[in-house]
């Protein structure tokens, strides 16, 4: 149930951001969290913009109306 909440609040995200924040916290296939080097070379960026793309996808899921799907979970 958890999961497929997470999976839904992910799914808000652009599908670029989704697979970032995915492999960042080993969301994918193997649950092994992968580097910003490690993402960079799968999308052919530099390190700093997959920080980057991290960054603004977190922000998004800060967002009051995202965090609301997920309270039940943390309390």
């Amino acid at each position: 149930m958890l999961g497929d909440t997470l999976s839904n609040v992910l799914s808000t995200l652009s599908p670029r951001e989704e697979r970032i924040v995915r492999l960042r916290y080993g969301l994918v296939g193997d649950g092994e969290s992968r580097t910003l080097e490690e993402i960079g070379r799968e999308f052919n960026l530099t390190r700093e913009r997959i920080r980057q793309i991290e960054a603004r996808a977190i922000r998004k899921l800060r967002h009051p109306t995202r965090i609301k799907k997920l309270q039940g979970y943390f309390e």
